[in-house]
C-alpha cells in the first residue's frame, strides 16, 4: 500500500510543502536548515507515498550500516499531517523498517521531538517501535518552562532581576551575530570548556537569512559593551535558546539571568506555549547538577529527550 523512496534534490519542493503542513514538523526540517552541514552526513530522508499521495517523511541520515533520525538535527522522527491515525503511523513503520532491511541496514536510531513541542501529541512511533523491539536506549533531561502556566521563577532571581533592572542595561535584538559570537559566545566557551559551538558564525549567518522570522539574537549591552546574548529558534509554539553565553563582566551583573527573565515574560506576552531551555547533560556524569538548578529557578520543568534505537531482523 505504502511506496518509500530516498530524498533526492528534485524533492526539494514536495518535501518543504509537506513540511509546511505537517503537525509534527519545525523549520528544522526544511530543506535549507538540513543542507547546511550536508558534508558532514550522509542524507538518508525518506519520502513515503500513498499511491501517489505523499504521507509521511523521515529525515534521517546514514552512517556505516546505521540510520539515524537526524544526528544533524536537534531532533527528529517521522512527520506526518494530523489527518494520519495511529493505525496508519504502525504501518507506516512496518514499511519504514521492511525498506530499511532490504537496504540492508542493521540498526535504526530514533530521536522524536519532546513532547512539550506539539499540543496534538507525538507519541504514535515511540509506542510501535517499542512493541517491535526497540529499546530506549537513552534518557536525558530537557528543560522547559511551560508558558501556558503561572511562572514560578525563583525570588533569588527575581530579587536579582529587580536589582539589575536599575543598572540601564539594553535589550537589543541583533540584525548580525558578529558581537555576540566574536566577543561573548567563543572566547567564553573557549576559556571554560575548550570548546566551539556547534554552528560557526558564518552558518548561523546563512541559516538567518533562509530563516528570518525563526532566528532572532537577543543581547544586553552596558555602555555600549556587550555583556551577554542568546540565540533563540522560534517555531509555531514556543522558542528554544540555541545558545546563550555572558561575559566576565555580565556574570558579575547576572546579565544572562536578566535576559532569560525578559525573553520568558516576552513571548509569554506573545502568546507561545513553551521556552526550551535544552538538556543538561554532562560528559563527567548523568546530568549537571548546577545547570539543572539554575533552569529550574527560572521556572523550568523537567520532560525527556528520548533515543530509541531498534536492529533491523
Amino acid at each position: 500500500m505504502y511506496t518509500i523512496k530516498k530524498y533526492q534534490p528534485e524533492d526539494y519542493l514536495i518535501w518543504n510543502d509537506f513540511i509546511a503542513q505537517a503537525k509534527n514538523a519545525t523549520f528544522l526540517f526544511h530543506r535549507d536548515f538540513m543542507e547546511y552541514h550536508k558534508d558532514r552526513f550522509e542524507d538518508f530522508s525518506l519520502l513515503i507515498f500513498e499511491e501517489d499521495k505523499l504521507r509521511a517523511v523521515l529525515p534521517a541520515n546514514k552512517r556505516h550500516n546505521s540510520v539515524y533520525s537526524h544526528q544533524g538535527l536537534t531532533y527528529g522522527g517521522l512527520v506526518f499531517l494530523s489527518k494520519i491515525k495511529a493505525e496508519k503511523v504502525e504501518s507506516i513503520l512496518d514499511e519504514i523498517l521492511l525498506f530499511l532491511k532490504k537496504n540492508e541496514i542493521e540498526t535504526f536510531y530514533y530521536k522524536p521531538i519532546p513532547d512539550f513541542y506539539f499540543k496534538e501529541g507525538n507519541k504514535e512511533m515511540d509506542f510501535f517501535l517499542l512493541k517491535r523491539g526497540a529499546v530506549l536506549e537513552k534518557k536525558e533531561m530537557n528543560l522547559a518552562v511551560n508558558l501556558s502556566a503561572p511562572l514560578k521563577i525563583s525570588k533569588s532571581k527575581m530579587k536579582h532581576f529587580r536589582r539589575i533592572e536599575n543598572l540601564d542595561l539594553d535589550i537589543i535584538e541583533e540584525e548580525n551575530f558578529d558581537s555576540f559570537w566574536e566577543k561573548v559566545l567563543e572566547p567564553r566557551l573557549l576559556e571554560k570548556f575548550d570548546a566551539k559551538p556547534v554552528h560557526s558564525k558564518e552558518e548561523m549567518t546563512f541559516l538567518k537569512s533562509k530563516f528570518p522570522q525563526n532566528i532572532k539574537q537577543y543581547s544586553a549591552y552596558r555602555n555600549d559593551e556587550i555583556i551577554a546574548g542568546i540565540t533563540i529558534f522560534e517555531t509555531k509554539n514556543g522558542i528554544k535558546s540555541q545558545y546563550g553565553a555572558t561575559s566576565k563582566a555580565g556574570e558579575e551583573f547576572r546579565a544572562l539571568d536578566f535576559l532569560f527573565v525578559n525573553l520568558i515574560h516576552k513571548y509569554k506576552r506573545k502568546g507561545k506555549c513553551f521556552f526550551d531551555m535544552g538538556i543538561v547533560n554532562s560528559d563527567t556524569q548523568d546530568y549537571n547538577a548546577g545547570l539543572l538548578k539554575q533552569k529550574e529557578e527560572l521556572a523550568c520543568s523537567v520532560y525527556n529527550q528520548d533515543f530509541y534505537k531498534i536492529e533491523i531482523k
